[in-house]
């Protein structure tokens, strides 16, 4: 589905292939237009986006700043993109929770200014807060319920993306790195890479945390990123159950960097906690200290009355793009004819993605792009079938269709057979490409019981040598010989 063969041409080149990316190769694919997104990675999804929490934000708190009105926009238009790219998304809701007296008067000021904003919420007052969530704080004075807030899962949304977008005619090249530009009379002419040249009239830079570099590479040095690390952690799905709703506590002064986090959980029912925000040292700074996982714990444990936060899983980070003068997307023209940011787009880019999408569509038409709709776009993808879910009927008739569906391979999460296999088929070349289009060895194990067995079904499928096989590419090899 995917290539590393690089064309010679193309009318855009899109840089990046994280959820923004591809959602712009998705929006482009509706016109007459040839279209190459590159990606140095070797699947889509795997930097900023990675890193998400997969949370459709309702609003952000910056009303001021593009990024708000994007989100806004974004969220009434996630129900049709799901539908549309058969991706899982829930609308749990959010809870915005007083526990103290100073944030319950925040709670009141809050309230009406996010009415006035024309946000949808209601005012719960501590019995119906209890009704709700049982296990909330006995200090719980009050919250205000947005039932707009869900859930998604940021790699598969930005799978679903650039698999419609191929299926449109968009070549999205993997593991192939921008190393240049030629540039003639202040105009892009082509983007060098590190396997050719491509020439084009447009480029697109969502190359996420390196979209400063590629700034710097035509010459534009006016914007400074600043590397904002969140770690999330994740609980046990045994305790999935132990509440319903994203829960945050109402802030008594806003942090105009930060959004503030949540108690929150995955589009699978994990309980999810994060992220913080705290500078990292570099691009690359995804480590986990254990200040980051016990400032997360102390902000986030008195909003319950009980949770077992020893149980935890797993932890990670992701690192943010962000402009250090605007806090904010940053997206438009350049003084470089023909190059086009979609840059330094920040946690709730997410959110806003397909709004980004349309939004760079309208301005490659103020820049004399010309726009040909395509009379045979195809706006479907359907999702790898799974067995969760299904009643013994219905996956009888699917193991009698396929009787791969009837081998379990993950355990902790009922992955089969088959939908290795399909993964494979679709462009999975590694093991963490099978991780997150599947959800196997995400689970309760991490994959110690049901790792050998994907290697084997992918060597077999790939008809590879298992030693060949690699967890993220290039020097990750599972195995290594003497």
């Amino acid at each position: 589905m995917f290539t590393e063969e690089l064309p010679k041409r193309a009318d855009i080149v899109i840089i990046g292939c994280g959820v923004v990316g591809c959602a712009i190769a998705r929006e482009l694919s509706k016109f007459n237009l040839s279209v190459v997104a590159i990606e140095k990675e070797p699947d889509v999804g795997w930097g900023v986006t990675k890193g998400n929490v997969g949370m459709v934000h309702p609003f952000v708190p910056q009303f001021g700043k593009l990024k708000s009105k994007m989100v806004i926009e974004g969220n009434k238009k996630f129900d049709e993109v799901a539908y549309e790219l058969d991706i899982p998304f829930h609308r749990f809701g959010l809870l915005i929770v007083a526990l103290l007296f100073l944030q319950f008067l925040a709670l009141i000021f809050a309230f009406f200014y996010l009415k006035l904003r024309g946000i949808k919420i209601k005012w719960l007052r501590r019995g119906r807060l209890r009704e709700l969530e049982p296990l909330i704080s006995r200090k719980a004075k009050a919250a205000i319920f947005v039932p707009s807030a869900g859930e998604t899962d940021p790699v598969k949304l930005t799978i679903a993306y650039a698999e419609n977008a191929v299926k449109n005619g968009v070549k999205i090249v993997l593991n192939t790195r921008v190393t240049g530009f030629e540039i003639e009379n202040n105009e892009v002419k082509a983007v060098i890479t590190d396997k050719g040249k491509i020439e084009t009239r447009f480029v697109i830079n969502a190359a996420g945390l390196y979209s400063d570099e590629i700034e710097k590479l035509v010459g534009i040095s006016d914007r400074k990123m600043w590397h904002g690390k969140g770690v999330m952690l994740l609980f046990d799905p045994f305790i999935g159950d132990m509440y319903h709703h994203f829960i945050a506590p109402m802030p008594i002064r806003l942090d105009p960097r930060t959004k503030g986090g949540i108690i929150g959980l995955t589009v699978d029912g994990v309980p999810i906690w994060g992220p913080n925000l705290v500078e990292a040292k570099d691009k690359l700074d995804v480590g986990v200290s254990r200040d980051d996982i016990e400032m997360i714990i102390q902000k986030f444990k008195p909003l319950l009355r009980f949770f077992p936060d020893k149980w935890i899983m797993k932890y990670y980070a992701g690192v943010r793009p962000i402009d250090e003068t605007s806090w904010d997307f940053v997206l438009g023209p350049t003084n470089i004819r023909g190059f086009i940011n979609a840059a330094y787009i920040l946690s709730p880019g997410l959110t806003a993605s397909q709004v980004i999408a349309e939004k760079i569509v309208d301005i490659l038409r103020s820049e004399g792009l010309q726009l040909v709709p395509k009379e045979d776009f195809y706006p479907y993808r359907k999702d790898i079938k799974s067995i969760r879910g299904l009643n013994y009927e219905e996956l009888d008739k699917l193991i009698y269709e396929n009787e791969m569906y009837g081998n379990i391979i993950c355990a902790c999460n009922q992955v089969t057979e088959a939908e290795i296999r399909e993964a494979i088929r679709r462009g999975a070349r590694t093991i963490d490409s099978i991780k997150f289009r599947t959800n196997a060895c995400k689970g309760r194990c991490q994959g110690s019981r049901c790792l050998h067995k994907i290697i084997e079904i992918m060597a077999d499928e790939l008809g590879i040598d298992i030693s060949k096989i690699t967890v993220k590419g290039e020097s990750s090899e599972i195995f290594v010989e003497d």
